[in-house]
C-alpha cells in the first residue's frame, strides 16, 4: 500500500510545479504551492491515490489544477479491513493518539494504532485528556502503565486548561508533522482549535470551495501551527474500528515493543507465541506489569489480533 507504482513516480510532465496536498475530499484535493497559494486539484485518471502530506507535481488548468505525479513517500499511516483501505496521511514525523479518561478508551484500538505506526516507522505520542476528572483519569493513567514501560511518550492533558496543555503540546509538536488520531469524544477538535485558533474558519472556507456543505471531520486536513511553516498538525476523522489486515501475523510481535525483546529467546524460529514450549514471550506474561514483562491485557490483545489476522485469506 505505501509504495507507488513506477508509472506514477516517473515522467514529470513539462510545466508542472511542486505542491503539498493539504486536504483530501475524495477526488478533490487542496494543493499548496511553494508560494503558499492553495488550489483545488483533481487526480489524473480514474484512481484517486493522493493523501494529505503527499508531495506532488501539479499542472494548472484555468482556476483549478491536475495532480500529475505523486513523489515517493517515506511512510504512509493507514488501516485496512475486509472492505477497504483507509489512508490517513503520508510523510509523517509522528502520530499523536488522543484518548480520554472519559469516555473509556479501548486498549485494543490503542494497540492497533500503535502497531500501524510501528509498521511504518512513525513515532507515536499518546496523550490522555481530561486530567481534571480525578478518579477516571487516575484509573486510565494506571491502565497506561504498560505503555510507559514500553518507552512510549505518554502525556497528561486537560484541554479545559488550555494554557498548560498548549505549552505541553507545543514542546512535543515543534518542527514536526503530526497526525492527530483518536476516537470520537476524546477532544480531538478541541485540541486542533487550541493550537490552530482559526481551524474552524479554514475548514468552513474549504467546504464552501469544494461545495461539500457543512464541514464535519470526515476528511483529513493539514494545518500550519506557526508562521514559519515548520510545525504542522493533520486532523483526521474519528474512528471506531482500526483494521490491520495488511499486517502479516508472523510479524505482529515485531511491532509490539513489549514482545519484541523476548522473541529471540523462543526455542522455535517460527514460534507463534501462543502455545509452543520454550516460548520466550509466554515466559514473560505476568499479571502485574513491570518494565521487563508483558501484561496479561497486552498478551490477550496479541492473541486475539493474531487469530484475526491468521483467519484472513492472503494471496
Amino acid at each position: 500500500m505505501p509504495c507507488l507504482a513506477a508509472s506514477q513516480v516517473d515522467m514529470t510532465p513539462p510545466g508542472s510545479v511542486s505542491g503539498l496536498i493539504v486536504a483530501n475530499y475524495g477526488r478533490h484535493f487542496l494543493v499548496e504551492g511553494v508560494a503558499g497559494q492553495r488550489v483545488i486539484c483533481h487526480s489524473r485518471g480514474k484512481k484517486s491515490l493522493g493523501v494529505v502530506g503527499d508531495r506532488v507535481q501539479w499542472l494548472a488548468s484555468k482556476d483549478e489544477g491536475t495532480i500529475e505525479k505523486i513523489e515517493p513517500r517515506r511512510n504512509l499511516f493507514y488501516r485496512q479491513d475486509e472492505v477497504r483501505t483507509k489512508s490517513f496521511a503520508a510523510n509523517l514525523d509522528q502520530v499523536l493518539i488522543l484518548i480520554a479518561a472519559e469516555p473509556e478508551f479501548s486498549s485494543s484500538q490503542l494497540s492497533r494504532a500503535l502497531i500501524a505506526a510501528e509498521e511504518q516507522h512513525i513515532t507515536p505520542l499518546i496523550a490522555l485528556n481530561k486530567s481534571d476528572l480525578a478518579v477516571p483519569f487516575a484509573r486510565a493513567w494506571s491502565w497506561l502503565e504498560p505503555y510507559r514501560h514500553m518507552g512510549y511518550d505518554v502525556i497528561p492533558l486537560s484541554l479545559k486548561n488550555l494554557p498548560a496543555s498548549r505549552d505541553l503540546l507545543a514542546e512535543r509538536l515543534r518542527s514536526k508533522t503530526t497526525l492527530v488520531l483518536g476516537p470520537s469524544g476524546a477532544g480531538k477538535s478541541t485540541l486542533i482549535n487550541c493550537l490552530v485558533p482559526n481551524a474552524t474558519v479554514q475548514t468552513g472556507i474549504l467546504s464552501q470551495a469544494l461545495n461539500s456543505g457543512k464541514h464535519t471531520t470526515t476528511s483529513t486536513t493539514w494545518y500550519w501551527v506557526d508562521a514559519e511553516k515548520a510545525t504542522a498538525l493533520i486532523d483526521s476523522p474519528g474512528f471506531q474500528e482500526f483494521g490491520l489486515n495488511h499486517i502479516d501475523p508472523a510479524q505482529l510481535a515485531a511491532y509490539m515493543p513489549d514482545f519484541k525483546p523476548h522473541v529471540a529467546n523462543c526455542k522455535f524460529y517460527n514460534c507463534s507465541h501462543l502455545h509452543e514450549p520454550g516460548c520466550g514471550v509466554l515466559s514473560q506474561v505476568k499479571s502485574a506489569p513491570c518494565p521487563c514483562e508483558i501484561s496479561e491485557n497486552r498478551y490477550q490483545i496479541y492473541s486475539d489480533l493474531y487469530a484475526e489476522l491468521k483467519s484472513i485469506r492472503r494471496y
